[in-house]
């Protein structure tokens, strides 16, 4: 287990990498410093269900876990279709497809000039 916290950057990447290895789709790195106070990354995945929602959810728990980074708060469930597990400089979004439509998350931050960086 670490005791320093990695950089932002650095921890929106594993963050990638963990959603990218159990098969996450549409990963996605928006990088939002320029335009958001209150963090500086969001990282967005679909789920193809909602026990897959789960799974995402454990892995990132567990695994950032090990490594001595935990969640600073959670809202939503998979049943919901949709979780954000926020980390402080860096907010991950777990969707099904059909909730990541509705909210449209990359829409919105791409329109306030937020690229995006697809894994897949």
């Amino acid at each position: 287990m670490t005791s320093t916290r990695p950089e932002p950057s650095e921890l929106a990447r594993r963050i990638v990498d963990l959603f990218s290895d159990r098969q996450a789709e549409d990963v996605t790195l928006l990088d939002i410093r320029q335009v958001a106070s209150f963090t500086d990354y969001f990282v967005i995945a679909s789920a193809q269900n909602q026990r897959h929602v789960r799974a995402l959810i454990d892995a990132v728990d567990n695994d950032l876990a090990r490594e001595g980074i935990k969640a600073l708060h959670k809202e939503g469930d998979a049943d919901s279709g949709w979780v954000l597990i926020d980390f402080g400089d860096v907010i991950a979004h777990i969707f099904t497809p059909e909730e990541r439509a509705f909210y449209n998350l990359e829409g919105l931050w791409t329109r306030a000039g937020v690229s995006a960086v697809r894994f897949q």
